[in-house]
Protein backbone atom coordinates (compact mmCIF):
# COMPACT_ATOMS: atom_id res chain seq x y z
CA UNK A 1 0.00 0.00 0.00
CA UNK A 2 2.94 2.23 0.66
CA UNK A 3 4.70 1.88 -2.57
CA UNK A 4 1.29 2.53 -4.18
CA UNK A 5 0.86 5.64 -2.65
CA UNK A 6 4.48 6.87 -3.20
CA UNK A 7 4.11 6.35 -6.94
CA UNK A 8 0.74 7.82 -7.46
CA UNK A 9 0.69 11.04 -9.25
CA UNK A 10 1.71 14.26 -7.51
CA UNK A 11 2.08 12.40 -4.69
CA UNK A 12 6.09 13.23 -4.37
CA UNK A 13 4.87 17.02 -5.76
CA UNK A 14 3.00 17.23 -2.04
CA UNK A 15 5.74 16.17 -0.03
CA UNK A 16 7.92 18.64 -1.64
CA UNK A 17 5.49 21.28 -1.41
CA UNK A 18 4.92 20.25 2.20
CA UNK A 19 8.26 20.28 2.57
CA UNK A 20 9.49 23.56 1.63
CA UNK A 21 6.15 25.36 3.86
CA UNK A 22 7.27 23.65 6.50
CA UNK A 23 11.13 24.68 6.31
CA UNK A 24 9.63 28.40 5.13
CA UNK A 25 7.89 28.79 8.09
CA UNK A 26 10.78 27.56 10.31
CA UNK A 27 12.63 30.44 8.68
CA UNK A 28 10.12 32.97 9.04
CA UNK A 29 9.19 31.87 12.78
CA UNK A 30 13.59 32.44 13.72
CA UNK A 31 13.78 35.54 11.70
CA UNK A 32 10.41 37.15 13.85
CA UNK A 33 11.48 35.92 17.40
CA UNK A 34 14.78 37.26 16.35
CA UNK A 35 13.09 40.74 15.80
CA UNK A 36 11.38 40.68 18.86
CA UNK A 37 13.88 39.33 21.14
CA UNK A 38 16.85 42.20 19.25
CA UNK A 39 13.88 44.86 20.10
CA UNK A 40 13.49 43.76 23.46
CA UNK A 41 16.97 43.63 23.83
CA UNK A 42 17.49 47.40 23.16
CA UNK A 43 14.88 48.41 25.18
CA UNK A 44 15.95 47.12 28.19
CA UNK A 45 18.97 48.90 27.63
CA UNK A 46 17.18 52.01 26.95
CA UNK A 47 15.65 51.69 30.26
CA UNK A 48 18.63 51.23 32.05
CA UNK A 49 20.48 54.22 30.39
CA UNK A 50 17.44 56.14 30.82
CA UNK A 51 17.28 55.07 34.91
CA UNK A 52 21.24 56.17 34.83
CA UNK A 53 20.52 59.51 33.51
CA UNK A 54 18.06 60.01 36.19
CA UNK A 55 19.32 61.43 39.30
CA UNK A 56 23.01 60.18 38.18
CA UNK A 57 22.31 56.63 39.50
CA UNK A 58 25.40 55.36 37.69
CA UNK A 59 27.50 57.49 39.88
CA UNK A 60 25.85 56.63 42.91
CA UNK A 61 25.42 52.94 42.49
CA UNK A 62 28.84 52.84 40.69
CA UNK A 63 29.92 49.19 38.72
CA UNK A 64 27.42 47.66 41.33
CA UNK A 65 24.35 48.84 39.38
CA UNK A 66 24.27 46.55 36.63
CA UNK A 67 25.15 43.23 39.01
CA UNK A 68 22.53 44.75 40.93
CA UNK A 69 20.08 44.74 38.05
CA UNK A 70 21.13 41.59 36.85
CA UNK A 71 20.32 39.66 39.87
CA UNK A 72 16.94 41.04 40.53
CA UNK A 73 16.41 39.98 36.51
CA UNK A 74 17.90 36.31 36.89
CA UNK A 75 15.70 36.27 40.17
CA UNK A 76 12.55 36.87 38.54
CA UNK A 77 12.93 36.03 34.96
CA UNK A 78 16.40 33.59 35.02
CA UNK A 79 19.15 33.32 32.85
CA UNK A 80 20.21 35.83 30.45
CA UNK A 81 20.45 38.52 32.14
CA UNK A 82 23.83 38.43 33.47
CA UNK A 83 26.29 41.62 34.03
CA UNK A 84 27.78 41.43 30.29
CA UNK A 85 24.67 40.73 28.13
CA UNK A 86 23.03 43.43 30.32
CA UNK A 87 26.35 45.82 29.35
CA UNK A 88 25.77 44.66 26.01
CA UNK A 89 21.90 46.24 25.80
CA UNK A 90 23.28 48.88 27.39
CA UNK A 91 25.69 49.57 24.72
CA UNK A 92 23.00 48.64 22.00
CA UNK A 93 20.71 51.58 23.03
CA UNK A 94 23.91 53.73 23.14
CA UNK A 95 25.44 52.59 19.53
CA UNK A 96 22.11 52.65 18.05
CA UNK A 97 19.11 55.06 18.51
CA UNK A 98 17.12 53.52 16.23
CA UNK A 99 17.04 49.49 16.63
CA UNK A 100 15.17 48.42 13.64
CA UNK A 101 17.91 48.99 11.37
CA UNK A 102 19.32 46.13 12.65
CA UNK A 103 16.82 44.49 14.37
CA UNK A 104 15.28 42.51 11.02
CA UNK A 105 18.62 41.74 9.46
CA UNK A 106 21.39 40.41 12.09
CA UNK A 107 21.08 38.24 15.44
CA UNK A 108 22.06 39.35 18.50
CA UNK A 109 25.66 37.62 18.65
CA UNK A 110 26.14 39.90 14.73
CA UNK A 111 25.17 43.01 17.23
CA UNK A 112 27.33 41.85 20.01
CA UNK A 113 30.19 42.45 17.72
CA UNK A 114 29.48 45.22 15.96
CA UNK A 115 28.92 47.59 19.04
CA UNK A 116 32.80 46.69 20.06
CA UNK A 117 33.46 48.86 17.53
CA UNK A 118 33.16 52.53 18.22
CA UNK A 119 33.48 54.22 14.96
CA UNK A 120 30.53 54.85 13.30
CA UNK A 121 31.85 54.46 10.14
CA UNK A 122 33.54 51.19 10.47
CA UNK A 123 30.60 49.57 12.22
CA UNK A 124 28.40 51.04 9.22
CA UNK A 125 30.69 48.90 6.93
CA UNK A 126 30.68 45.62 8.60
CA UNK A 127 26.81 45.58 9.27
CA UNK A 128 26.33 46.76 5.20
CA UNK A 129 28.61 43.17 4.62
CA UNK A 130 27.11 41.06 7.29
CA UNK A 131 23.65 41.42 5.53
CA UNK A 132 24.80 41.51 1.77
CA UNK A 133 27.73 38.77 2.34
CA UNK A 134 25.41 37.03 4.77
CA UNK A 135 28.06 36.74 6.81
CA UNK A 136 28.10 34.16 10.65
CA UNK A 137 29.70 35.66 13.49
CA UNK A 138 32.90 34.09 13.15
CA UNK A 139 33.55 35.46 9.65
CA UNK A 140 32.73 39.09 11.08
CA UNK A 141 35.03 38.19 13.94
CA UNK A 142 37.77 37.45 11.55
CA UNK A 143 37.34 40.96 9.56
CA UNK A 144 36.88 42.61 12.02
CA UNK A 145 40.09 41.27 13.64
CA UNK A 146 42.17 41.58 10.09
CA UNK A 147 40.73 45.41 10.17
CA UNK A 148 39.56 44.53 7.09
CA UNK A 149 37.32 48.35 7.10
CA UNK A 150 40.85 50.09 7.84
CA UNK A 151 42.83 48.33 5.43
CA UNK A 152 40.64 49.32 2.53
CA UNK A 153 40.09 52.30 3.54
CA UNK A 154 43.38 53.66 4.06
CA UNK A 155 44.06 53.61 0.17
CA UNK A 156 40.92 55.51 -0.58
CA UNK A 157 40.18 59.32 -0.52
CA UNK A 158 37.78 60.85 1.71
CA UNK A 159 34.91 60.25 -0.68
CA UNK A 160 35.90 56.48 -1.05
CA UNK A 161 35.98 55.93 2.26
CA UNK A 162 32.58 57.49 3.35
CA UNK A 163 31.27 55.51 0.02
CA UNK A 164 32.97 52.40 1.58
CA UNK A 165 30.98 53.02 5.07
CA UNK A 166 28.41 53.76 3.20
CA UNK A 167 27.96 50.72 0.80
CA UNK A 168 30.40 48.10 1.79
CA UNK A 169 32.50 46.57 -0.57
CA UNK A 170 31.59 47.16 -4.40
CA UNK A 171 32.61 45.21 -7.27
CA UNK A 172 32.70 47.54 -10.43
CA UNK A 173 36.53 47.74 -11.54
CA UNK A 174 39.49 45.92 -10.98
CA UNK A 175 40.55 48.50 -8.43
CA UNK A 176 37.64 47.72 -6.42
CA UNK A 177 38.47 43.74 -5.88
CA UNK A 178 42.16 44.50 -5.17
CA UNK A 179 43.72 44.82 -2.15
CA UNK A 180 47.14 47.28 -1.31
CA UNK A 181 48.21 44.45 2.02
CA UNK A 182 46.68 41.21 2.42
CA UNK A 183 46.46 39.42 5.83
CA UNK A 184 47.35 36.19 5.81
CA UNK A 185 47.29 34.94 9.51
CA UNK A 186 45.56 32.13 8.99
CA UNK A 187 48.60 30.21 7.54
CA UNK A 188 50.46 29.69 11.00
CA UNK A 189 53.80 30.96 9.63
CA UNK A 190 55.63 32.35 12.14
CA UNK A 191 57.55 35.51 11.13
CA UNK A 192 60.88 34.54 11.19
CA UNK A 193 60.31 30.95 9.70
CA UNK A 194 62.11 29.89 6.46
CA UNK A 195 59.38 29.03 3.98
CA UNK A 196 59.80 29.05 0.16
CA UNK A 197 57.15 30.22 -2.32
CA UNK A 198 56.01 26.16 -2.80
CA UNK A 199 55.35 26.24 1.06
CA UNK A 200 53.50 29.68 1.25
CA UNK A 201 51.01 28.26 -2.03
CA UNK A 202 50.56 25.02 -0.29
CA UNK A 203 49.35 26.87 2.86
CA UNK A 204 47.07 28.81 0.72
CA UNK A 205 45.45 25.39 -0.86
CA UNK A 206 45.10 23.79 2.45
CA UNK A 207 43.58 27.01 3.82
CA UNK A 208 41.69 28.21 0.82
CA UNK A 209 37.87 28.98 2.22
CA UNK A 210 39.78 31.26 4.44
CA UNK A 211 41.87 32.82 1.23
CA UNK A 212 38.93 33.42 -0.61
CA UNK A 213 36.87 35.06 1.97
CA UNK A 214 40.13 37.71 2.54
CA UNK A 215 40.30 38.07 -1.59
CA UNK A 216 36.76 39.00 -1.24
CA UNK A 217 33.68 38.47 -2.92
CA UNK A 218 32.99 36.55 -6.02
CA UNK A 219 36.42 34.89 -6.49
CA UNK A 220 35.84 31.13 -7.47
CA UNK A 221 38.86 29.18 -6.95
CA UNK A 222 40.18 27.84 -11.06
CA UNK A 223 43.67 25.83 -10.75
CA UNK A 224 47.00 26.15 -8.89
CA UNK A 225 49.86 26.28 -11.34
CA UNK A 226 48.37 26.36 -14.28
CA UNK A 227 49.97 25.15 -17.09
CA UNK A 228 50.54 27.52 -20.27
CA UNK A 229 52.99 26.83 -22.71
CA UNK A 230 54.65 29.49 -25.48
CA UNK A 231 57.22 28.38 -28.32
CA UNK A 232 57.82 25.01 -26.69
CA UNK A 233 58.46 27.38 -22.81
CA UNK A 234 56.52 25.78 -20.11
CA UNK A 235 55.20 28.23 -17.63
CA UNK A 236 52.61 28.06 -14.95
CA UNK A 237 50.70 30.65 -12.88
CA UNK A 238 50.38 30.03 -9.05
CA UNK A 239 46.74 30.31 -8.55
CA UNK A 240 44.23 30.98 -10.96
CA UNK A 241 40.62 32.64 -10.16
CA UNK A 242 37.78 33.24 -11.57
CA UNK A 243 36.00 36.27 -11.03
CA UNK A 244 31.95 36.04 -11.34
CA UNK A 245 30.90 39.64 -10.86
CA UNK A 246 33.77 40.83 -13.22
CA UNK A 247 33.59 38.05 -15.05
CA UNK A 248 37.46 37.56 -16.01
CA UNK A 249 40.03 35.71 -14.89
CA UNK A 250 42.27 36.53 -11.48
CA UNK A 251 45.96 35.45 -11.95
CA UNK A 252 47.90 35.24 -8.47
CA UNK A 253 52.09 34.96 -8.95
CA UNK A 254 53.25 34.24 -5.12
CA UNK A 255 56.80 36.05 -3.93
CA UNK A 256 58.39 35.35 -0.74
CA UNK A 257 60.69 38.55 -0.77
CA UNK A 258 60.49 41.81 -2.94
CA UNK A 259 58.74 41.85 -6.21
CA UNK A 260 61.33 42.53 -9.28
CA UNK A 261 60.99 43.81 -12.94
CA UNK A 262 60.89 40.50 -14.26
CA UNK A 263 57.73 39.18 -12.33
CA UNK A 264 56.22 41.80 -12.93
CA UNK A 265 56.79 41.38 -17.28
CA UNK A 266 56.31 37.96 -16.51
CA UNK A 267 52.52 38.46 -15.39
CA UNK A 268 52.06 41.06 -17.96
CA UNK A 269 52.77 38.00 -20.14
CA UNK A 270 50.62 35.62 -18.67
CA UNK A 271 47.70 38.22 -18.95
CA UNK A 272 48.53 38.73 -22.63
CA UNK A 273 47.80 34.61 -22.83
CA UNK A 274 44.84 34.52 -21.00
CA UNK A 275 43.54 37.78 -22.43
CA UNK A 276 44.09 36.07 -25.98
CA UNK A 277 44.06 32.05 -25.31
CA UNK A 278 41.85 31.47 -22.58
CA UNK A 279 39.05 34.17 -22.52
CA UNK A 280 35.54 33.48 -23.82
CA UNK A 281 33.74 36.05 -25.47
CA UNK A 282 31.84 37.42 -23.11
CA UNK A 283 35.45 37.23 -20.07
CA UNK A 284 36.53 40.99 -19.77
CA UNK A 285 40.39 41.20 -19.49
CA UNK A 286 42.69 39.55 -16.86
CA UNK A 287 43.63 40.90 -13.39
CA UNK A 288 47.33 40.36 -12.71
CA UNK A 289 48.21 40.20 -8.64
CA UNK A 290 51.60 39.60 -7.55
CA UNK A 291 51.74 38.59 -4.19
CA UNK A 292 54.76 39.59 -2.27
CA UNK A 293 56.50 39.91 1.07
CA UNK A 294 58.17 43.02 0.16
CA UNK A 295 57.55 45.79 -2.29
CA UNK A 296 59.61 48.97 -3.28
CA UNK A 297 57.09 51.16 -4.52
CA UNK A 298 59.64 53.11 -6.91
CA UNK A 299 60.43 49.91 -8.99
CA UNK A 300 57.24 48.97 -9.17
CA UNK A 301 55.97 52.62 -11.11
CA UNK A 302 58.99 52.38 -13.29
CA UNK A 303 58.66 48.69 -13.93
CA UNK A 304 54.89 49.19 -14.82
CA UNK A 305 55.04 52.41 -16.34
CA UNK A 306 52.35 52.89 -19.37
CA UNK A 307 51.39 48.65 -18.67
CA UNK A 308 48.07 47.41 -18.55
CA UNK A 309 46.37 48.82 -15.64
CA UNK A 310 44.86 45.38 -14.58
CA UNK A 311 47.98 44.38 -13.21
CA UNK A 312 48.46 45.05 -9.52
CA UNK A 313 51.59 44.44 -6.73
CA UNK A 314 50.32 43.91 -3.50
CA UNK A 315 51.90 42.99 -0.33
CA UNK A 316 51.23 40.34 1.81
CA UNK A 317 51.51 40.16 5.99
CA UNK A 318 51.64 37.19 8.06
CA UNK A 319 50.31 38.54 11.16
CA UNK A 320 47.63 40.97 11.90
CA UNK A 321 47.79 44.45 11.40
CA UNK A 322 48.70 47.61 13.67
CA UNK A 323 45.03 48.79 14.06
CA UNK A 324 46.13 51.76 16.22
CA UNK A 325 48.46 52.45 12.71
CA UNK A 326 45.93 51.93 10.24
CA UNK A 327 43.70 54.10 12.69
CA UNK A 328 45.80 57.29 12.22
CA UNK A 329 45.90 56.57 8.50
CA UNK A 330 42.57 57.03 7.86
CA UNK A 331 41.91 59.78 10.65
CA UNK A 332 44.40 61.52 8.77
CA UNK A 333 42.88 61.10 5.42
CA UNK A 334 39.57 62.12 6.88
CA UNK A 335 40.84 65.40 8.11
CA UNK A 336 43.07 65.94 5.28
CA UNK A 337 40.04 66.44 3.59
CA UNK A 338 38.54 68.43 5.24
CA UNK A 339 41.16 71.27 6.13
Amino acid sequence: MDELVKNSAGFEKMISDIEALVNTSKNELATSINKVMTVTYWSIGKYIVEFEQDGNAKAAYGKNLLSTISKELTLRLGKGYSRPNLNNMRKFYLKYSNCQTVSDKLSWSHICELIKIDDELERSFYEKECVVENWNVRTLRRQMDSALFLRLASSRDKEGILKLAQNGIECQSPEDIVKSTYTLEFLNIPEQEKYSENDLEQKIIDNLQKFLLELGKGFTFVKRQYPLTINNVHYHVDLVFYHRILKCFVLIDLKKNSVQHEDIGQMNMYMGYFAIEENMPDDNPPIGIILSKNKDELLVEYATYGMDSNLFVSKYELYLPNRKELEKLVKDILDDEEN
